[in-house]
């Protein structure tokens, strides 16, 4: 049986400078996007957009405007739904002691900040408790939850609980109510509540929800109840900004009702009202509106700084905090927690990638593992090593006989799924996760054997076959086209992130001139005959051979593959390229 044929590469790069093959829109996608921009009097580049989406013509208006109340699913639909808003509204009317126990990680954190300023407007206070990464690790624990138990009567579980199944069965007296979207198990923790829309007897059509989701769909259906009762019931829509950050955050796929609740909450974080999040928003110099990008690389690694290298319960307290001083307190404390972990990532990242360049990187699975590395970056280090090479990736802390680890997949491979079943198979202490990150804890004695089964799981998924990278391409663009009116169109189509990714265009044959910016960044100006230069940025470039091959490029020809982007600095809106690949145009 002969393989299909290849398509042809776009405008003939069978190798950029980075190794990959360019490729471009099909024939339908193409005949599509100028189908739309005719019924649609929209621009064709982003019409390429909504075409390789799958948008119809008659559908890019609404497309462009999700709204929640077309996309937000019934809370109901989900399993003991119903049930766990039921015993949470009952705990609330008996002013019982209600304990939010949380993940440390921003969806974690987002997570218990809902319930407790849910309940602050219910007049209502929650015990807030997050379990140390080093100490406690992942999860709920036996102790942790017996001594819950012993002085409240309901405990939440978010983002976390689902494979708890010892210590939540610790958790008598108290009533357990879990509210995740992890991997389930058949068998469930013997919980009040199991709302998880990764529970086996989901359907799957929730799948891609975080557990922040989950949590606001929880009180969606608590004020349905109130209201049923005729009660007074907190604004829900001004906790959006919340579910935008865990969405974002947490890399869930952009799709389905998780547009519409990101585009909703970057509008209600845009009105600065959260002192948190406001705080944040200063110590980062973010000095425009927020956007996904800010979500995720801005905001999002200071609110997890705190669970990585320092007091696991920052990140949610500020979150949830109504005083400003306070807030402006946590947001520094979170900002030099933050720059205390990007050094102590750096030096894990080099250790980690010299391991793994030694064991192969053509590998189905890449993975490295040394003593001392810090537990709270080891998955900041997996995904820069999935960056690197298009494979999953694990990298692993050893600490005396165990070790603690994290890892980041690519898209098609399921490594929550395969992690379960290596602990099934009595390989690793404990795991689970989703599809693209997973945690595992290891023995040091079956490291080697776990790894290597792991790989063998992971090739079956087709992780790792032989064949040229690739480079998805949208399209042509002409540097002149490239203005700020079409960059500010394209974020119309967004947000942009995990299964959503922004568009990627060729400008074809262009000499520029560069910069270098710090240690491994740079900085393009593209010459555009008949207008102004383009601006662009190459972030990481001197660590591959884009940053050598360009800054002193002189009038060589390149074809640049990038995103538009609007680059707001000093109170004016630029438009520029963010580039991604480079190949020679002679």
């Amino acid at each position: 049986m002969t393989s299909a044929p290849l398509p042809p590469a776009f405008l003939n790069v069978e190798a950029s400078l980075t190794g990959r093959r360019w490729v471009g829109p099909d024939e339908a996608q193409i005949r599509l996007a100028e189908a739309i921009a005719q019924a649609a009097r929209l621009p064709l580049p982003l019409c390429r957009i909504l075409a390789q989406r799958g948008v119809t013509p008659l559908d890019a208006a609404s497309f462009l405007a999700p709204t929640l109340k077309d996309l937000l699913p019934d809370p109901r639909s989900l399993h003991d739904m119903e049930k766990a808003a039921r015993r949470f509204l009952r705990a609330v009317a008996n002013h019982e002691k209600i304990a939010i126990f949380a993940d440390y990680d921003v969806d974690g954190g987002s997570s218990a900040a809902l319930l407790i300023i849910w309940l602050r407007a219910m007049g209502r206070q929650a015990t807030l408790y997050i379990p140390d990464r080093i100490d406690e690790g992942y999860g709920p624990n036996v102790l942790a939850i017996q001594s819950l138990a012993a002085t409240h009567s309901l405990i939440i579980c978010v983002d976390c609980g689902t494979l708890s199944h010892e210590p939540i069965a610790a958790a008598t007296p108290a009533d357990v109510i879990i509210l995740d979207h992890h991997l389930a198990l058949e068998t469930l923790p013997a919980a009040h509540a199991v709302v998880n829309p990764n529970r086996q007897d989901e359907d799957g059509a929730l799948a891609h929800l975080c557990a922040a989701s989950v949590v606001f769909l929880m009180l969606v259906e608590a004020n349905r109840q109130l209201r049923e009762d005729r009660q007074q019931t907190p604004d829900l829509m001004a906790l959006l900004d919340l579910v935008a950050l865990a969405t974002v955050a947490d890399v869930a796929p952009l799709i389905g009702v998780n547009r519409a609740l990101v585009r909703q909450g970057l509008k209600v974080m845009a009105r600065r009202e959260r002192p948190g999040l406001r705080a944040l928003a200063d110590v980062s110099r973010m000095d425009a509106a927020p956007t996904s990008y800010a979500l995720g690389f801005l905001l999002g690694p200071r609110v997890n700084a705190g669970g990585r290298i320092g007091q696991a319960d920052l990140g949610a307290r500020l979150l949830a905090t109504a005083d400003d001083r306070e807030a402006q307190e946590l947001a520094q404390r979170l900002d030099q927690l933050n720059t205390e972990r990007r050094e102590i990532t750096e030096r894990v990242r080099e250790e980690a990638i010299a391991q793994a360049e030694a064991r192969g990187f053509d590998a189905p699975l890449v993975w490295a593992a040394g003593d001392d590395w810090h537990p709270g970056v080891v998955g900041i280090v997996a995904s820069r090593l999935k960056e690197l090479t298009g494979r999953p990736a694990i990298v692993i802390g050893l600490d005396g006989d165990e070790g603690k680890g994290s890892g980041r997949s690519i898209s098609g491979v399921d490594l929550g799924a395969a992690i379960q079943r290596l602990a099934a198979e009595g390989l690793l202490i404990k795991g689970g996760g989703h599809k693209m990150a997973a945690g595992l804890t290891v023995a040091r004695d079956k490291l080697p054997e776990a790894m290597t089964r792991l790989s063998e799981l992971l090739a079956r998924q087709g992780s790792g076959q032989a064949g040229t990278e690739t480079l998805r391409v949208d399209g042509l663009l002409m540097p002149q086209a490239a203005t700020l009116q079409l960059a500010e169109q394209i974020e119309a189509a967004g947000p942009f992130g995990a299964s959503a990714p922004a568009p990627r265009f060729v400008l074809p044959e262009v000499t520029l001139s560069a910069r270098r910016m710090g240690e491994s960044h740079l900085r393009l100006s593209i010459r555009n005959p008949g207008g102004p230069a383009l601006e662009a940025v190459a972030f990481g470039a001197f660590d591959g051979p884009i940053g050598p091959a360009l800054e002193n490029s002189g009038s060589r020809p390149f074809h640049l593959a990038g995103k538009l982007e609007v680059n707001s600095w000093g109170g004016r809106n630029r438009v520029q390229l963010r580039l991604d690949d480079v190949a020679p145009a002679d």
